[in-house]
């Protein structure tokens, strides 16, 4: 590759990096002057590449928009950067399907020199992970688009939705925002019918539109936190209230926002100091088996309040576990 056209590669890869890029920044990184800089410009746009000059006190040259590049430029670190993540999304079920994270990954390393791409064969050789990949269903690429786009604008939208219970229906909603949790896409938002939060499994959507006018979200609004606190208040079958004595840091190590809620248990005036440092923890749950192992695991004193099936299961557990310890 002659030197001109290699420093015309350069230059496009610097205007790819997005931003305006002024003439005197553009020459010094390619050790040219300004006017030979106007030169390779005027070559890249003979290639049908859509530079733009931007005129004024810190004017220079920038990329059109909206426009696709070949061939795709990448640094070693910017592949390893982009594939590494194509892997981790795959495997947390943050893709649309499986299929576009695949065909995306093989694309790049098509358009990669082999000596990078032996590099990066090796590094996901090697790559091992301690949690298996999950079995989420996918979010539908469209749905998650229009979604965003009704997020970002403040539109309104009437969305398709399929319940845990297998009822179908649709629903207004104002969106809010999206959220990644444990590997599935949540909407998080306000039914304006009956004006009450609601979120949404992002793969039970099976059509979003958007409907007329705009709405204001609340300020300040924590979009995670809105949904990880609605599942420790989520319909289900067992309500379960424990006081369990310990620090924020360690209940949570067990029972995180997610699970459980948590509430300071205030001595009354004159109650005994050992009263302090309590806190009161509520949670739902579908099922309780689940719940003795992780009482266990805190090895934190508590009470259980309610149910009295959870007792019963703390109770059994507690036999077994003494029992095997006197095995010989």
């Amino acid at each position: 590759m002659s030197r001109p056209t290699g420093r015309v590669l350069i230059l496009l890869e610097l205007l790819q990096a997005g931003g305006i890029r002024t003439v005197a920044e553009l020459a010094d990184r390619l050790g040219v002057d300004g006017r030979t800089v106007r030169r390779y410009v005027d070559q890249l746009i003979d290639l049908d590449v859509p530079v733009e000059a931007v005129r004024g006190r810190y004017g220079g040259y920038r990329l059109g928009s909206g426009y696709r590049l070949p061939p795709l430029m990448l640094s070693d670190d910017e592949a390893l950067a982009v594939l590494l993540g194509l892997v981790a999304g795959r495997r947390s079920g943050l893709m649309t399907t499986d299929a576009a994270g695949e065909t995306a990954a093989a694309k790049i390393r098509r358009v990669l020199p082999e000596r990078v791409t032996r590099r990066l064969d090796t590094v996901l050789a090697s790559l091992a992970f301690t949690a298996p990949p999950t079995a989420f269903a996918h979010p539908d690429a469209e749905v998650l688009l229009t979604v965003a786009d009704a997020v970002r604008h403040r539109r309104p939208l009437s969305i398709k939705y399929t319940d845990r219970n297998g009822r179908r229906g649709e629903r207004p909603l104002h969106a809010y925002g999206i959220v990644a949790h444990a590997g599935r896409w949540y909407v998080t938002g306000t039914d304006p019918a009956i004006g009450e939060d609601r979120t949404f499994r992002l793969d039970r959507v099976a059509g979003a539109r958007c409907l007329p006018g705009t709405f204001e979200a609340p300020a300040g609004l924590d979009t995670a936190q809105r949904v990880v606190s609605g599942f420790a208040t989520a319909e289900y079958r067992y309500e379960v209230t424990l006081r369990i004595h310990g620090t924020v840091d360690q209940i949570r190590a067990r029972l995180p926002a997610g699970v459980a809620r948590l509430e300071e248990v205030v001595p009354g005036v004159g109650a005994d100091p050992a009263a302090e440092g309590w806190r009161r923890v509520e949670l739902r749950a579908e099922r309780l088996d689940w719940l003795p192992p992780v009482l266990a695991s805190l090895d934190r004193p508590f009470v259980i309040e309610r149910p009295d099936e959870l007792r019963d299961l703390v109770v059994a557990l507690a036999d077994r576990l003494a029992s095997n310890a006197r095995q010989t």
